[in-house]
């Protein structure tokens, strides 16, 4: 797997890797993250390609499902740990 760029954005880290013909989109924060895998195509052939994916709606999403996700590890370790 080999990095193909990164994608800018002032919260998120944005890492796009190449591999076998499909492209993995990597959203970070703090210590969540979410995946995204795309083949390969006539239409997602480059970087910047993958790059108009990551739109202001895709990106809402995914602060939307961070969110989620902070929520969900927040009180599963108060639930679990801190009880």
């Amino acid at each position: 797997m080999r990095i193909a760029g990164i994608i800018e954005h002032p919260v998120l880290k944005i890492t796009v890797m190449e591999m076998n013909n499909r492209y993995v989109l990597k959203l970070e924060v703090n210590l969540l993250e979410q995946t995204y895998k795309f083949n390969e195509d006539d239409h997602l052939r480059t970087f910047e390609d993958i790059k108009k994916l990551v739109d202001e709606e895709f990106i809402k999403e995914c602060m939307k499902r961070f969110a989620e996700m902070n929520k969900s590890r927040g009180e599963t370790y108060m639930r679990n740990i801190r009880s």
